[in-house]
């Protein structure tokens, strides 16, 4: 038998963004364990805006879980936060009632700011440092810095070594803001590596003494760019059948929706969906074929391929909650008429 470190790791109660928490046990395994083989654990609830002092018990419920490849035998459990009696979902539990379909593809573009002693890492005590420019896939230690580029690597490999589809990095438009991408098939698992991604990349700068602000417009209205994650998403009838009418539909049905995405695309976009700074105003809905200031992307390929394949949402920001955002998206497009369905409607 071995003796394995499970990191439990959810997200509390605190709006309008949820902080991560993790806390470990010990557990005796004959091999690495699997998600049946782990217990519930409870915790308390009153120190994570989750519980009151006086009924503070909440329970821990595993629903996913990696292997740890910076600790000896460690494993990284996501759970998700229920009720005393293990069954009932908490009311912060947003992954509990999310739409899922394993047939969507979800990729999230991560935008961050790396910070250190209250401002990005690489600006000055006062002032900024040289207009945005050459900081975006820059090389070279006046764009880079000394030691941003150690980090992303080694939050890539760590990533994979965890299991997670850890897709790129690079450098962004600001200085001191990177990018990672992480891809998932179903809205949940997808949504379950983006959160586990971003767990290891807080735990690993904590041994560099930097913080990542994740806000999506730290350096307030001024000409230096917010912190998207993109959300790039198709679904089975999007590859494989789609086409014009189908596809003019699905923007006719994002546009009807506006408020509702814009709801759960992350706090304060306001300050980042200006229409400057390749995004499109928040208020206004908009597609537009290779269109880095429209609300929607269509690529290329996907015009050249019959209107197949997939879209970027470029709306929802950094501190967006990607379960949330998964489950809008695949809301709307369940509005939209496909196959059969078309043909019914079209004859009624």
């Amino acid at each position: 038998m071995t003796k394995f470190k499970l990191e439990y790791i959810w997200l509390d109660g605190y709006t309008p963004v949820p902080n991560l928490r993790g806390k470990t046990q010990i557990k005796e395994f004959a091999e690495f364990p699997t998600l049946d083989q782990l217990p519930l654990w409870g915790f308390d609830g009153s120190s994570t805006m989750q519980a009151e002092g006086r009924s503070s018990d909440c329970v821990l419920k595993p629903v996913a879980l990696y292997p740890d490849p910076v600790r000896t035998n460690g494993v990284l459990v996501m759970c998700e936060v229920m009720m005393p009696d293990g069954v009932t979902p908490h009311a912060s539990n947003k992954r509990a009632t999310i739409l899922d379909d394993e047939g969507a593809w979800f990729g999230f573009e991560q935008e961050y700011f790396f910070y250190k002693d209250g401002r990005p890492l690489g600006f000055p005590e006062s002032g900024y440092p040289a207009p945005q420019g050459p900081y975006y896939t820059g090389v070279g230690y006046s764009n880079v810095g000394a030691v941003a580029r150690e980090i992303v690597e080694e939050h890539l490999d760590i990533c994979l070594a965890a299991g997670i589809n850890h897709e790129g990095i690079n450098a962004e438009v600001a200085k001191g803001q990177w990018e990672f991408q992480v891809f998932g098939k179903g809205s949940k698992r997808a949504a379950d590596e983006v959160w586990m991604a971003r767990y290891l990349l807080q735990r690993l700068t904590e041994s560099y003494g930097i913080d990542i602000e994740y806000h999506c417009k730290p350096l307030g209205d001024t000409d230096w760019n917010g912190s998207g994650m993109h959300c790039n998403f198709s679904t089975a009838y999007m590859r494989e059948t789609g086409g014009k009418e189908y596809f003019e539909a699905l923007m006719a049905a994002f546009d009807k929706n506006l408020d509702e995405h814009i709801a759960v695309y992350g706090p304060d976009n306001h300050l980042r969906l200006t229409g400057k700074h390749e995004t499109a105003p928040w208020n206004k809905f908009s597609h537009g074929v290779a269109d880095r200031g429209a609300s929607i992307r269509v690529p290329h390929s996907f015009v050249a391929n019959g209107y197949r394949g997939y879209l970027e949402d470029r709306r929802p920001n950094s501190q967006g909650d990607p379960y949330q955002i998964a489950s809008q998206v695949l809301k709307t497009v369940s509005e939209v008429p496909t196959g059969a369905q078309a043909a019914v409607s079209a004859a009624a």
